[in-house]
């Protein structure tokens, strides 16, 4: 085995790494003792899983079961960006739609223009970098959706009382959340290297490759991310946008709370 990849003898010693940040938890009288332990344990049992499961999408599915694993990821990922935004009408299929497109689109690219293999060691890693993004962000630009449709009604209904359309009653508050969503990845993508090492270039030095390959893949996957995130950011506003106002461009109410 490399010496770069830790046998599960130094998985174990790590352990002592989340022992004593539950010891820490529990001096402070902090009470997460338990949820620092239970992290742990369930990080361990999903990535074990995870990776039994890549090891038979690897050898016996090929790039259907690939396909098929980014289609669950996908699925997965919209339903968790659609409860942050609870309360935004149809958010979990909002979020779903956006993070499918931002997915589909840069991967598409990629694969068309052989940026990337077609093969599922491949795919499978690289799609999960782009799905989480693309969810992040969506997650990001709906919550702020969401919120700016509570605090401004009064603005908008009296755009709208002017004769404005929805659509124009709503815009300067459609772009804020825009600007709020994707000024995060932009920030990272003008940082990058700068302030540390990003994953992808990481495992790849780690790996062994050389550091101007790794930088290469590594730019590709920056560029990569930038897109699906704006891609899914642009959808689910436009989504977002249509569902907060109904046939007579008349702001749907919204709860006053809702639960993150």
């Amino acid at each position: 085995m490399s010496a770069a990849v830790p046998g599960w003898a130094g998985v174990i010693a790590s352990m002592s790494l989340v022992a004593l940040t539950a010891v820490v938890a529990w001096r402070r009288r902090l009470r997460l003792g338990r949820e620092v332990t239970f992290a742990a344990v369930r990080a361990g049992v999903q990535l074990a899983a995870v990776g039994a499961i890549l090891l038979l999408v690897f050898e016996h599915t090929g790039l259907a079961g690939a396909f098929a694993w980014l289609a669950a990821m996908t699925l997965i990922a919209g339903q968790v960006a659609g409860r942050r935004a609870r309360g935004l009408p149809r958010a979990r299929l909002t979020a779903t739609t956006a993070v499918a497109v931002g997915t589909a689109a840069t991967l598409g690219v990629l694969l068309v223009l052989e940026v990337i293999d077609a093969r599922p060691r491949v795919v499978i890693p690289v799609g999960g970098m782009v799905v989480s993004g693309a969810m992040q962000f969506t997650a990001l630009v709906l919550i702020r959706l969401r919120d700016e449709a509570r605090t401004a009604r009064l603005q908008v209904e009296a755009r709208l009382a002017l004769g404005l359309s929805a659509a124009d009653a709503f815009a300067p508050h459609l772009r804020s959340a825009l600007r709020t969503a994707l000024v995060p990845v932009i920030d990272s993508t003008k940082t990058v290297g700068l302030i540390s090492l990003p994953g992808a270039m990481t495992g790849l030095i780690l790996a062994g490759v050389d550091p101007f390959t790794a930088i290469r893949y590594q730019i590709v996957v920056m560029y990569m991310l930038l897109a699906a995130s704006a891609l899914a950011v642009l959808t689910a506003a436009r989504l977002t946008e249509r569902v907060l106002f109904d046939d007579a461009h008349r702001l749907r109410p919204l709860p006053d709370q809702s639960p993150i």
